[in-house]
């Protein structure tokens, strides 16, 4: 799986051009299915949000609103109540998961608890686009300084890439170059805190930040 972790979903010509490379055609040529689920694991989050995303409104407009071919919705949460005779072929037959943001260890127990994770070593052309948590549950950790879930086991996420990531770098008050490095000392693992204007590209286990904002890296 070809893997586009943002924090704000793609918010600039350099993110779009990444993912433009990812997908090997245009936008407007790919189908998408977008995941909602970390949503409903979020307490800012519900279903004037959720109808956002899958709508396409405006604010979604770096994500769901790019301008696809189609536009479907998996939600993870049904998945294990329908057999996967039925979900994984729409799964295989789309160009690219968009991942939305939410809670990312919510997130994570439905992406294996559906199923999907064990789909996810296979889909080798697939790209999957994630937004804040959409992308922090691809890490082998989260922190538990993110976690809103009251039902999370831990803070671990999918452990698909060997770093962290702290999202929104400076969106928000809590979201300082101050307190990532504080969020990344007690990780273990290499992490990178980013901004709105950058994004994480891994293809293959090689690893490149496109960013047209703010972004630093730490050592484990």
């Amino acid at each position: 799986m070809k893997l586009l972790l943002t924090s704000g979903g793609v918010t600039n010509p350099t993110i779009h051009a990444a993912l433009v490379d990812l997908l090997g055609r245009p936008i407007e040529e790919c189908h998408a299915l977008c995941v909602p689920t970390a949503q409903w694991g979020h307490p800012l989050c519900g279903p004037g949000s959720v109808r956002g995303l899958v709508a396409a409104e405006p604010d979604f407009r770096h994500l769901s609103g790019l301008g696809w071919a189609s536009l479907g919705v998996l939600e993870l949460t049904a998945l294990p109540t329908i057999g996967t005779e039925r979900w994984v072929d729409w799964v295989r037959a789309a160009d690219v998961l968009l991942v939305d943001g939410g809670d990312a260890t919510y997130l994570c127990h439905w992406v294996r608890e559906s199923g999907l994770a064990d789909l996810i070593p296979s889909l080798h052309d697939t790209v999957w686009v994630g937004v804040s948590a959409g992308s922090m549950v691809m890490t082998p950790r989260i922190s538990a300084y993110f976690v809103e879930w009251a039902g999370a086991p831990d803070d671990r996420g999918l452990g698909v890439v060997d770093f962290s990531l702290f999202p929104h770098l400076d969106a928000f008050p809590g979201n300082s170059l101050a307190h990532a490095e504080r969020w990344a000392a007690g990780l273990g693992v290499p992490s990178y805190a980013i901004d709105e204007q950058t994004a994480v590209v891994v293809v293959d286990g090689s690893v490149e930040v496109v960013s047209e904002g703010r972004w630093t890296h730490f050592d484990a």
